[in-house]
């Protein structure tokens, strides 16, 4: 029996064409209410907040189109407001305080102010991405004050995302308690594994409690899967690995725009070498860092989030752009070794899929650095991959070379608009006012 995945409905096309939720809805039948039309869409990181706005009643397909996007960045030290329009005009450019915007929740606030004042309005709904979304959700939820105590009950397995993720919503809460708000979760496009996939060689109790691999960049990935449904279905039902390859890094084996396998496990540091994170480690290594070089849980941390990867190896910059400027042996190692851990990660991909037939680059260096792309390809010839060179060089979309045995694609990633989608469909399933409690799995 083939595995259920709730996230794919979106994209899925059922017999009665009036139930596809990507569709666009007119305002009289989009869950009874006129005034849903504006879409906000929050990614909130550690010192910055990504935002995008949409209109729900667009012809554009999937019937959502682009007001504006843009990021409140540089908290708590030097923030700046900036955002462009649909067609990349900027809007603002504005710096605060350090005062103005001290954290997260001040940060998301501006970006309300600005967007309700830009807007005329507030908007409608507001879609969040949420990094962890554990054993008990795997698909996007209407957010309420149960649901948000349960989340932050997980920022444990990711305390560097986990807790900025949730900073917007709460105070969102707090000052527009009637808004609708909804959860959209990185690990839920990988629930479904098989266990072997997702367990550690664990004892049963750590297991029990929830330490296993789960996953991230799911929302990525999904929207991946979801443009690939429109311009090539005969790939998308093949054996694919989508390489979203940016500051974070990982891989996801995927076939009928199901994930099946992924680099990525407990927490955002397993798999690929990233900008700033090591990547697979073996663990003795965390023990040796605290036993004999005398780190603490916190030093570590900092290590391993901040101070690895592509940053670590290269002594210089965690920014693949900055590396293959430089002129420098250690920026070249540091690349080499990038792209060797995703070569070995494309092939464990493959061989959990039993075979492959395709490859898909998306995210910042995945759509934007062609000689790391060239470099990937060539070592996957086993496979019988060939690149297209001057394809590669302008960043076409088919960068297969003649005799290819591979698909190679690249395909730019939008997790806001994956977010909003979630938004419209999520709102449109339970009303306006009505926050049903997420079923346990």
């Amino acid at each position: 029996m083939p595995r259920v995945v709730p996230y794919l409905v979106l994209f899925d096309r059922p017999a009665d064409e009036s139930q596809r939720h990507c569709r666009a809805m007119p305002r009289e039948t989009f869950y009874g209410i006129d005034a849903m039309t504006t879409i906000m869409t929050l990614n909130a990181g550690s010192s910055s907040v990504k935002f995008a706005a949409y209109r729900s009643d667009a012809p554009a397909l999937p019937g959502l189109s682009l007001l504006q996007r843009g990021q409140l960045s540089g908290v708590p030290d030097k923030p700046r407001l900036t955002a462009i329009d649909a067609a990349g005009q900027g809007l603002v450019d504005r710096g605060f305080l350090p005062t103005e915007v001290p954290d997260i929740a001040a940060a998301e606030h501006a970006v309300s102010q600005w967007m309700a004042t830009h807007l005329g309005a507030m908007p409608d709904a507001i879609g969040h991405r949420i990094v962890h979304g554990g054993d008990a959700f795997h698909e996007p939820v209407r957010l309420d004050a149960g649901v948000l105590a349960r989340l932050e009950a997980l920022e444990p397995l990711a305390p560097l995302h986990q807790p900025y993720n949730l900073a917007p919503v709460r105070s969102l809460l707090q000052r527009h308690p009637d808004l609708p708000q909804v959860a959209c979760f990185d690990t839920a496009f990988h629930h479904g594994h098989q266990p072997e996939i997702d367990l550690y060689a664990l004892p049963q109790a750590l297991i029990r409690a929830g330490v296993r691999r789960y996953g991230f960049h799911g929302l990525s990935y999904e929207y991946i899967a979801s443009r690939l449904a429109d311009l090539d279905p005969g790939l998308l039902r093949q054996r694919l690995v989508v390489a979203h390859l940016g500051n974070g890094a990982s891989l996801c084996a995927m076939q009928h725009g199901h994930s099946m396998d992924t680099t990525m496990g407990f927490t955002a540091l397993e798999g690929l070498v990233m900008g700033t994170r090591p990547g697979t480690l073996d663990p003795g290594i965390v023990l040796y860092l605290m036993q004999q070089r005398g780190l603490d849980v916190g030093a570590v941390s900092r290590l391993l989030y901040h101070d690895c990867g592509l940053k670590g190896l290269s002594g210089a910059s965690g920014d693949m752009r900055d590396l293959l400027a430089m002129d420098s042996d250690d920026a070249r190692q540091a690349i080499r070794v990038f792209v060797h851990r995703v070569v070995q990660g494309v092939a464990a991909m493959a061989a959990s899929m039993g075979g492959i037939d395709g490859l898909v680059f998306t995210a910042g260096i995945g759509e934007h650095a062609g000689p790391v792309r060239s470099a990937i390809v060539r070592g996957l010839a086993l496979f019988g991959a060939k690149i297209d060179d001057s394809a590669n060089a302008v960043n076409a979309m088919d960068i297969a070379g003649p005799g290819s045995r591979m698909a190679l694609r690249i395909i730019p990633t939008d997790e806001e608009h994956m977010i909003a989608r979630h938004t419209v469909a999520v709102i449109e399933s339970t009303g306006p006012h009505h926050a049903p409690a997420q079923r346990e799995s």
